[in-house]
C-alpha cells in the first residue's frame, strides 16, 4: 500500500519573511500572493515562527470602537505585546510546528490536529524550509476516484497483504465509502481487513457484512477440553 507523501502534496515555492519584516509588508504579501500565513525564517532558511491573518487581525481587535460603543478586546500581556508588534518577529507564533517531506498524509494530519494548526512548514534533515503543506493539500486524497480506491483494496489489501483469493470478498466503493461482503476463512481477519481498508488514501468509511468459516477468536478458556488428546 502506497500512501501519498507530504512531498507529493506540499507547495515548494514558499513565500517567507524575516523577523524584521514590517507589519505592512506582511499584509501586502498576503494580498499579493493570495495567502493567509507565512513562515518566518532565519538566515539559514530555518523556520522560527509563523505569522497568519489572525495575528494581523489581533491589532484591529484590541482597538476601541470609534463610536465608543465597545471597548477593545482585553488580552493577556503576551498577547497584547503581539497585538502591538510592528514586525513579523513580534507577531509570529513560535516555536513553529513542522513536518518532514517523507511523512504520509496521516502523519501530517495528526500533527496538525495535535497542535491545532492549519498548515505545516516542511523541513529537511538540517531544519531548512523546503515547502509548506496545508489542510487543503491533505484533503486532496479525498478527491481520489472510487475506481482507484477499489483497485488498491482488491490488489494490495486483499491480494498482496492478506493473500485472499480474488472472489473471497466483494468490494464496492461509492463516494469513498467502502462496502465489503463475502465469506472469510477466519473470523479474526475481519477487523484486520477493516483497519487496512481505512488506511487506504481516499477512504471515507468502511462498512462490511462479512461472514466466516472458522471462529478463531474464541479462547481456550471458552473450550476447556479443546486441547485434550484422550485419556482421563
Amino acid at each position: 500500500m502506497q500512501h501519498r507523501s507530504v512531498a507529493e502534496l506540499m507547495t515548494r515555492e514558499v513565500v517567507t519573511v524575516r523577523a524584521d519584516t514590517s507589519f505592512k509588508e506582511v499584509a501586502a504579501l498576503f494580498h499579493r500572493n493570495d495567502i493567509t500565513a507565512v513562515p518566518v525564517v532565519d538566515g539559514q532558511d530555518r523556520p522560527v515562527g509563523m505569522v497568519s491573518e489572525a495575528d494581523l487581525l489581533r491589532k484591529e481587535a484590541v482597538l476601541p470602537d470609534p463610536e465608543d460603543r465597545h471597548p477593545g478586546r482585553w488580552l493577556r500581556p503576551e498577547e497584547q505585546a503581539r497585538a502591538e508588534a510592528e514586525t513579523a518577529g513580534g507577531l509570529m507564533t513560535s516555536p513553529v510546528v513542522t513536518a518532514r517531506a517523507s511523512w504520509n498524509v496521516g502523519e501530517a494530519a495528526r500533527q496538525m490536529d495535535r497542535h491545532r494548526v492549519k498548515r505545516l512548514p516542511v523541513v529537511d534533515e538540517a531544519g531548512r524550509l523546503i515547502g509548506i503543506v496545508s489542510r487543503a493539500d491533505l484533503l486532496q486524497v479525498f478527491l481520489r476516484h472510487d475506481g482507484a480506491i477499489r483497485e488498491e483494496i482488491v490488489h494490495e489489501v486483499l491480494g498482496r497483504a492478506l493473500w485472499l483469493a480474488p472472489d473471497t470478498v466483494g468490494v464496492a466503493v461509492q463516494d469513498g465509502v467502502v462496502t465489503l461482503a463475502g465469506r472469510l476463512p477466519r473470523r479474526s481477519l475481519i477487523p484486520l481487513i477493516e483497519r487496512l481498508c481505512r488506511g487506504v488514501d481516499g477512504v471515507v468509511a468502511v462498512h462490511q457484512s462479512l461472514d466466516w468459516t472458522e471462529d478463531d477468536t474464541r479462547t481456550a478458556f471458552e473450550h476447556p477440553h479443546a486441547y485434550r488428546t484422550g485419556g482421563s
